[in-house]
């Protein structure tokens, strides 16, 4: 199976807003997610669709056909923090963190999947060789019962203790 990634390291906006647009992209395929991603007004979302433009074009690279990629992970991680301060009265300083991203994508081959799910053996009776295996077991083995559970009263005194 062919994959092809991509990956942006040091984006300036904190992961937690990232990872919303990447939950957006997640599992579709490439065409549908650049369609999505031009019409979000997220700050990210260019990001993310030059992201997957340039995974495409390593694709290609691959020998891959990009009408069939589909995109298989997309993970959001935490990067370095910059960190910053806020003049305040009395001379004190206020933080400020300035959080950044590394995004990683991948995308595969949906014909490649397909193709694998064709190649499944499958039986007289319409099942898998897994799945007419494990029914076959499933069979042989009886049940086991359960032992029976106990509840349990607890007493209490009603006398005081002095």
């Amino acid at each position: 199976m062919s994959t092809a990634t991509a990956k942006l390291s040091g984006y300036r906006q904190a992961p937690r807003k990232v990872r919303l647009i990447a939950g957006l992209v997640r599992g579709k395929s490439v065409e549908r997610a650049l369609i999505e991603l031009e019409h979000r007004a997220k700050r990210s979302a260019p990001v993310f669709a030059k992201l997957i433009k340039s995974a495409v074009a390593n694709a290609k690279a691959l020998g891959l056909d990009e009408k069939s990629l589909e995109i298989v992970e997309v993970r959001v991680d935490k990067g370095a923090v910059l960190k910053r301060s806020r003049p305040r009265a009395h001379g004190r300083a206020f933080p400020i963190h300035k959080h950044t991203s590394h995004i990683l994508l991948t995308l595969r081959d949906r014909s490649a999947k397909e193709a694998t799910a064709k190649a499944a053996v499958v039986t007289e009776e319409g099942e898998t060789k897994k799945t007419a295996k494990t029914t076959a077991t499933k069979a042989a083995k009886p049940a086991a019962k359960k032992p029976a559970t106990k509840s349990v009263t607890k007493k209490t005194s009603t006398a005081k203790a002095k």
